[in-house]
């Protein structure tokens, strides 16, 4: 038989959510026992976790690889903001003409005629990756073919090459195959004015290639892009073909160093070729520099 309470006696207080004191909860986490509220619970196999075991589970807990080394990109980020930079930077210039004037690439030279001398020569070495932005400055309607055909080259390759390096590996790609272009377009005809992202997609058709050997997968698809590819930009005067060989170099030969790294330290290789990389793009700057400073009476009589 019951024994009735006695009288007087008082229920034990509901217990509350540990993270947030003044909310009332008969649910608590399987893991640590803490009682928590329905915000502080994630569901788990068995029960109820709270926010702050499954945030200390995730911490020792090995994030996915790419086949190459770094964080798997489930999504062509980087590709898509590439794109969407490169349209919105197209619509800048063509609103405001003188952005492609200020960008585009040139190793010495005048915009005007009575105007200051500009170009990486003279110290404008922002010109070798800002202008892998724009497609060239007062090009009309070949301005909107470049632009229309660079983005449609990243559409199609930019996110299989992006999945497989990963995108901190692909955005390195693009970046110095771009500036490769630039720099081979100095060195070949520093007069000349250039813009464009031919360079930088080139690489990426030598990275597809790379990768597509390295996994071995059939290249031929690629090889007849970039053979058809570099057959039009030698037909084509208008065309900066020095810019598409640069960066189909560049990239191809990073890439390789991504691709064939052993997997022991390999992160650690990848970015000490990274660097060498950067690092060889500079030194051939600088010695560009240098001998266009030797050679100034030659284009004294030209430019000046």
């Amino acid at each position: 038989m019951a024994t009735p309470p006695e009288t007087g006696q008082t229920a034990p207080p509901a217990p509350t959510c540990f993270r947030h004191p003044g909310r009332q909860t008969y649910v608590s986490c399987v893991r640590c026992g803490r009682p928590a509220c329905p915000d502080c619970l994630r569901p788990a196999a068995v029960g109820h976790q709270c926010v702050e075991c499954i945030r200390e589970g995730n911490r020792g807990a090995r994030r996915a690889t790419g086949r190459f080394g770094g964080r798997v990109a489930s999504t062509a980020r980087v590709t898509q903001t590439l794109i969407v930079l490169n349209i919105v930077l197209y619509l800048i210039e063509l609103a405001h003409p003188q952005l492609g004037y200020d960008w585009e690439m040139v190793g010495a030279g005048r915009i005007y005629s009575n105007g200051p001398p500009v170009g990486v020569a003279f110290g404008q070495w922002y010109r070798l990756i800002t202008s892998a932005f724009l497609p060239p400055a007062g090009a009309g309607y070949l301005g909107f073919l470049d632009i229309a055909f660079n983005m449609w080259a990243l559409f199609i390759v930019g996110p299989a090459v992006e999945r497989m390096l990963g995108s901190v590996r692909f955005i390195a790609v693009y970046l110095v195959s771009g500036i490769a272009g630039s720099i081979l377009i100095y060195f070949l005809v520093p007069l000349e004015f250039a813009a464009g992202a031919s360079g930088a997609i080139f690489g990426l058709f030598g990275a597809w290639f790379v990768l597509a050997k390295r996994i071995q997968a059939d290249s031929r698809p690629v090889v007849m892009l970039i053979v058809l590819n570099l057959v039009i930009s030698f037909l084509v005067p208008e065309i900066a073909w020095q810019a598409h060989v640069g960066g189909l170099i560049a990239g191809g030969l990073l890439t390789a160093a991504y691709a064939y790294a052993p997997r022991q330290n390999r992160t650690a290789i990848q970015v000490s070729a990274t660097l060498a990389m950067i690092a060889i793009l500079i030194a051939l700057v600088v010695t560009k520099n240098h001998l266009f400073i030797g050679t100034y009476g030659f284009y004294q009589g030209r430019l000046f």
